[in-house]
């Protein structure tokens, strides 16, 4: 039973019930009755003999002559042979449906009966059903009647009773013997009334067989059954054969082929087919109705065709899961009826009804991202699906949440119904919900994404299935901080907005960060907006850009800095001029100067700046000032008269530079008439190079690993693509050279290293030497003689016999060369190999 109807209540809507009964008849004979209800409550189907009420188990049902099938809305049919084990000779039918639910009533018990009423029987009757086989055929034979299966002995009369069953005899197609208290025992069903013999085989069993038929399997049953009188036996032959292949699939055509002579029950290849009729669900169909939905039915020399379009009106669709994945089929059930004359006067009515389902076809969801970036919402699309799917939760990346739950907290889930009957799914996430995860590419936008997992299900089987999705958006959304300031006499005022991200940064003052220890110097002051500090000019972070005689120039530069991904979001200078005495000239004679280091002269060490003379240095000096004091008369100081004035004068300097040349010197010139070849050469001078090595992903040396990517997981054997670099020179004379490589467990201090590259060339020790790769002119490339490349193969170290799990670093050493030179290093040749010599050092080896 579905698990919603076992554990809890189905409510006043589980105890309607709709039945209609339809007395399947053609002109000459039927074959059952059929009882349709629409069933919204979870039943139990009994039967009745008149005696006794009987649960009807799925093997009883195959055994006695009951089929039943329900489709995905719960409408259920009944097939009940007119011949079933429980009717009687005005075929009355009785069944009882209990509903169940947390409690049983007797309002839960339906009784229903209904009576059909038959006079004529073909000579032979053959039900296909979808659960078992059934054959009947008379067992008394009419006066002069010469029909084939009846063998009599004595007696012109057969018995009707199953106590005079003897035995029966199953052909396999061997022959095998049983009695009749061990062929009912083994599940198949024999009854008698009082003119014909009934038996049925549920498929499968152990005694019928399969049989190719014209390119059609079936299954086949087949037995003689022997009645005992007194002296006379009666022997009566009977045989079943019904389909179990035949079907061809196309996306839009079912086709069902019956083969046209089935020679398990025909005797002869001569026969006349009186009667040809298809239907649905056991209804017979006229040729207007088969054309209004598509059917065809044909005749060839060798098959009867019966053609179905799938998505018809009288099948429906079903889900599945396949592997985790979603599926569909369609399911219909057509009907085959046959009517035929063998000889002169035995007829066979053979019905058929098949119920065929298509092979799973996969319908992999779509998901549709509907998201409009400003709206600030996700909003994506999930479908399409059959009616039988329901969405149960949502894995997000916090956590799972069924719908009411997602509903709850403001994320709207929906499910939405379409003409055809399916049906999608909608979900709108707001950015902000803290299931949205958030990445900033850069200072101004943020990449919003939503990973989900939807989990759904099918009913009624409550299978489950999950379908990921991932969505994600870029929005301009992000307002950077912003820098103010003023000065007044002896400060810089600054105020720093902190925009819409809050406060995320670093404030750098010049390179200094603002720690707690300079909150207090700068005065600084901040809440959840915004910052502000009060910087001293005299601070050592500020930058001095001028000094004159009675004022600085200072700079203050401040940098924002965001260290998660390594963003300057804002750089502001802010200089201003404040008043500060540098002379002060005193009426006792003594002088004082204050020097300032300014911005351009950073070269300059204010400690060795001195007066004109040398020797008076300065009383005090730091990194940017020197402070000098001394008396008019002294330290070279000069004295002119103005008018009425009198002025001393005195400067400060840096240490004098001096050069010496001999008065008399003979230099020699020595100068070719020809004109000779300019050679280039490099000046010598001081400089810093840049140098970088990197890991390749591939051998295009396209794609690099990443500084967080690091350490690299690698097989043993598998090639690593190394780059060096020279970076930031745009001089086209110069050439990178590898000199030497090699390759330790850590970071370069340990015993245990291996040698890759050997002055310039192969180590021709490894067996499994390095690989150069050559550098052509790239986009990136500007300067391929700046760029080496080469490969190794991946490997580990042993040391005494245990293989060793540590890092393995990779250190090269590199010369920079003239591409014009021709030192040994520059311009290396490589020898050739001499034979692969194994790695060892010291009872250390590797491993590749």
């Amino acid at each position: 039973l579905p698990p919603e109807c076992i554990m809890s209540d189905p409510g006043p809507s589980c105890l309607k019930l709709e039945l209609s009964y339809l007395c399947l008849k053609s002109d000459r004979a039927v074959n059952c009755v059929r009882v349709v209800w629409n069933v919204v409550m979870c039943v139990m189907l009994d039967v009745s003999d008149g005696s006794q009420v009987v649960p009807l188990t799925s093997s009883l049902a195959a055994k006695c002559g009951y089929s039943m099938e329900s489709d995905p809305w719960g409408n259920t049919k009944l097939y009940a042979s007119l011949l079933n084990c429980f009717g009687d000779q005005v075929f009355d039918i009785a069944l009882r449906l209990r509903m169940y639910g947390n409690e049983v009533s007797e309002e839960d018990v339906h009784e229903i009966r209904h009576t059909c009423k038959y006079k004529q029987w073909a000579s032979r009757e053959i039900l296909c059903e979808r659960n078992f086989m059934e054959i009947h055929t008379p067992t008394q034979q009419k006066q002069g009647s010469k029909e084939t299966g009846f063998k009599y002995g004595a007696s012109s009369e057969a018995p009707t009773s199953l106590h005079n069953v003897w035995r029966m005899v199953f052909y396999t197609p061997k022959e095998k013997p049983m009695m009749m208290e061990d062929v009912l025992k083994a599940g198949y069903g024999v009854s008698t009334t009082p003119s014909r013999l009934v038996l049925r085989s549920p498929y499968g069993m152990e005694d019928t067989y399969t049989q190719n038929v014209n390119g059609v399997q079936m299954e086949v049953f087949k037995m003689t059954t022997y009645f005992k009188r007194e002296w006379a036996v009666t022997m009566v032959d009977t045989a079943a054969a019904c389909p179990t292949g035949g079907l061809q699939f196309t996306d839009k055509v079912i086709t069902w082929y019956m083969p046209r002579h089935i020679t398990p029950l025909m005797i002869y290849n001569q026969y006349d087919l009186l009667e040809l009729y298809m239907g649905i669900d056991g209804k017979r169909l006229d040729t207007t109705q088969m054309n209004a939905k598509g059917y065809s039915l044909s005749v060839t020399n060798s098959h009867v065709i019966i053609s179905l379009p799938v998505g018809g009106p009288d099948g429906y669709y079903k889900s599945h899961v396949l592997d985790y994945q979603y599926h569909t089929t369609y399911s219909i059930e057509p009907m085959l009826e046959l009517l035929w004359r063998e000889g002169q006067s035995e007829i066979t009515r053979y019905k058929v009804h098949y119920p065929i389902t298509t092979p799973p076809k996969a319908e992999p969801p779509q998901v549709t991202d509907n998201t409009v970036a400003k709206s600030g919402v996700f909003d994506v699309l999930l479908g399409t699906f059959l009616h039988d799917v329901e969405l149960m939760n949502i894995t997000f990346s916090s956590g799972v949440m069924t719908v009411a739950e997602a509903n709850a907290r403001g994320i709207n889930v929906q499910q939405h119904g379409l003409p055809n009957g399916s049906r999608t799914f909608s979900i709108q996430v707001p950015f902000s919900d803290p299931v949205v995860l958030k990445s900033h590419i850069n200072q101004e936008f943020t990449t919003y994404t939503l990973p989900l997992i939807f989990g759904l299900i099918i009913l009624p089987e409550y299978t489950p299935f999950p379908h990921p999705a991932l969505v994600e958006t870029t929005l301009q959304d992000i307002t950077l901080p912003t820098i103010v300031g003023t000065c007044d006499d002896e400060h810089f005022l600054v105020i720093v907005t902190y925009g819409n991200q809050g406060k995320n940064f670093h404030i750098y003052v010049g390179t200094q960060n603002i720690s707690a220890e300079l909150y207090t110097d700068y005065g600084v002051q901040e809440n959840s907006t915004h910052f502000t500090m009060t910087v001293p000019f005299l601070a050592n972070e500020i930058v001095f850009e001028l000094a004159q005689q009675s004022l600085v120039r200072g700079r203050l530069d401040l940098t924002l800095w965001e260290p998660i991904n390594s963003w300057h979001l804002n750089n502001f200078s802010l200089a201003c001029e404040f008043p500060l005495t540098m002379t002060e000239c005193f009426s006792n004679g003594t002088i004082t100067a204050l020097a300032v280091k300014v911005e351009s002269a950073a070269q300059i060490v204010p400690s060795q700046l001195s007066l004109t003379d040398p020797l008076c240095k300065p009383k005090f000096s730091n990194s940017r000032f020197a402070y000098f004091s001394f008396a008019a008369s002294s330290c070279g100081t000069t004295r002119t008269f103005y008018d009425d004035v009198m002025v001393y004068q005195n400067e400060i300097s840096v240490p004098g530079i001096s050069c010496y040349y001999l008065l008399n010197d003979t230099q020699t010139l020595t100068f070719f008439t020809k004109p000779g070849r300019n050679e280039p050469f490099a000046e010598l001078g001081v400089g810093e190079l840049q140098v970088g090595m990197r890991l390749a992903k591939d051998p295009s040396y396209n794609s690099f690993y990443m500084e967080e990517d690091y350490p690299i997981t690698q097989y043993l054997q598998q090639p690593l693509y190394f780059e060096v670099e020279l970076v930031q020179s745009p001089d086209p004379q110069i050439e990178l050279v590898l000199e030497n490589c090699w390759a330790t467990v850590n970071d370069g201090v340990s015993v245990m290293s291996w040698d890759l590259i050997v002055n310039g060339c192969e180590n021709l020790d490894d067996r499994y030497q390095t690989t150069f790769h050559p550098v052509g002119l790239e986009d990136r490339v500007p300067y391929p003689p700046h760029l080496k490349r080469f490969e190794i193969k991946m490997f580990t170290f042993v040391k005494d016999d245990t293989v060793l799990r540590d890092q393995i670093f990779v250190h090269c050493e590199a010369v920079i060369c003239d591409i014009n030179q021709t030192d040994t290093i520059c311009k290396r040749r490589c020898p050739s190999q001499q034979g692969n010599i194994k790695r060892g050092m010291n009872q250390i080896s590797f491993i590749h």
